[in-house]
């Protein structure tokens, strides 16, 4: 396992996972509602921050690796997750909307794992309607936990708005990724 920016990052993602999900399970007193709001936002900001910033790092500092590769979207997919298991405990995400989203990552990486076991994994490569399933998501899920007006803004409104568009984008990128993959699974389905 390199050590090395890149893939630290990564490791403090996946460090913050529990941590946002524990916010909501302190003690009665510990914390107001608004401040287990405020650093469970934080804490899921500095993640979604680290997301981008391990891959910006790892591509400009020459510091790509196999381990990073195969991390980071485990991280991701972890992250994402725990966030939305908690928002659908406390009622601000639809059990449906989870379901999709989560579903469709697990699905995915189970795809793009079989494409690799076959040589096929560029087939299958991020796409234009995944990264911004990923941002509409993450905006989302951000202002989901926050859930405190913000500049005169709902944000729970808001988020919902996002993590509806994130649940369509979701079943949109799901499709495109499988119909790539059709023709390799035909060929390779002999």
């Amino acid at each position: 396992m390199p050590l090395n920016l890149p893939n630290l990052l990564t490791w403090l993602r996946i460090i913050l996972i529990p941590l946002i999900v524990a916010v909501f399970y302190l003690p009665d007193g510990w914390l107001t509602v608004r401040e287990i709001n405020l650093a469970a936002a934080g804490m899921f900001g500095v993640a979604a921050i680290t997301d981008w910033l391990d891959g910006y790092l790892a591509r400009i500092l020459n510091q790509t690796s196999a381990f990073g590769a195969f991390l980071d979207p485990v991280a991701d997919k972890l992250m994402v997750a725990a966030a939305l298991i908690v928002l659908v405990k406390l009622g601000r995400v639809d059990a449906l909307i989870a379901l999709i989203i989560i579903g469709r990552e697990i699905t995915i990486s189970a795809l793009r794992e079989w494409m690799a076991s076959i040589g096929a994994r560029g087939s299958v490569a991020v796409s234009m309607v995944g990264k911004l399933k990923t941002v509409a998501q993450m905006i989302a899920i951000l202002l989901l936990l926050f859930n405190e007006p913000l500049l005169g803004l709902n944000t729970r409104q808001i988020g919902t708005w996002l993590i509806w568009l994130a649940a369509v984008l979701t079943l949109w990128s799901m499709a495109y990724y499988l119909r790539r993959a059709v023709p390799e699974v035909i060929r390779h389905g002999r």
